[in-house]
């Protein structure tokens, strides 16, 4: 690390390990980390979910109740359609995407010296701050948002919607192609707001790195701020989730 310039330590630490080539290109940290994490922590609450007591809960059977409660208060005050799926929807993005985005807060040279070890060139440990994931994460909850259209308001409910809204029937066209740009716009918006903001944060932590025994005064108040923006950025792409569904599931 000692012997690298500036822009290749960087570049180092922002490129993936990956196998193939083009599209067929397969980030294998991202998709590591990202099921590891997801793998660990909901194998934790399954098991909190299966050990629950009606008595005194445990410290871990609290805290999940806690969350869980938490996000269930959230979708009730936004969500008003009837959906079994939307409260668990909510609490699987908000506790995975905090638990990757948490990935940030783990000293910038720790994890990849310690992947470097065995052989492993480039390892990035923060799974959001790649688009790769955060697109198939918002790809995934807009093809569920045109699912929930299809099923709440039917064909035709939903095509009277994209006719009709805003401008009413004599404008359908352009009803059309706002409604296409809107509906285009959600899952762009979704992804790009999370990516860069983890992006940014992350180079902050490099930047920060390359002070050497110098960035203790810098890298603790960054970290401690950091961790309001990895939990906002968790929060808002869950309420944004369930406001997509609550649009998905209301009449206009």
């Amino acid at each position: 690390m000692s012997t690298q310039t500036t822009g290749e330590y960087i570049s180092h630490h922002l490129t993936n390990l990956h196998v193939g080539h083009g599209f067929w290109t397969f980030h294998l940290d991202t998709l590591i980390i990202s099921g590891g994490l997801g793998l660990l922590v909901f194998g934790a609450m399954a098991y909190a979910a299966r050990q629950a007591t009606a008595g005194v809960p445990g410290g871990w059977q609290n805290f999940v109740e806690m969350v869980a409660t938490l996000v269930d208060n959230q979708v009730k005050d936004t969500f008003h359609g009837k959906s079994a799926l939307v409260t668990p929807l909510a609490l699987t993005i908000f506790v995975w995407v905090f638990l990757m985005n948490a990935m940030d807060l783990i000293p910038v040279d720790f994890l990849p010296q310690v992947v470097h070890h065995s052989g492993v060139e480039h390892f990035k440990f923060v799974p959001t701050t790649d688009p790769n994931l955060t697109f198939a994460m918002s790809l995934t909850v807009f093809a569920i948002y045109i699912g929930m259209n299809f099923i709440h308001k039917g064909v035709g409910g939903l095509l009277h919607e994209a006719l009709t809204v805003p401008f009413g029937p004599w404008l359908a066209p352009i009803n059309l192609m706002f409604r296409i740009v809107e509906d285009v716009a959600k899952p762009i918006s979704l992804a790009l707001r999370l990516f860069g903001n983890m992006y940014a944060g992350e180079m902050v932590f490099i930047l920060i790195a390359l002070l050497g025994v110098w960035q203790l005064p810098l890298a603790l108040p960054w970290a401690l701020f950091h961790i309001l923006i990895i939990t906002l950025q968790a929060f808002v792409f869950m309420m944004l989730t369930v406001v997509y569904m609550s649009m998905a599931a209301e009449s206009h």
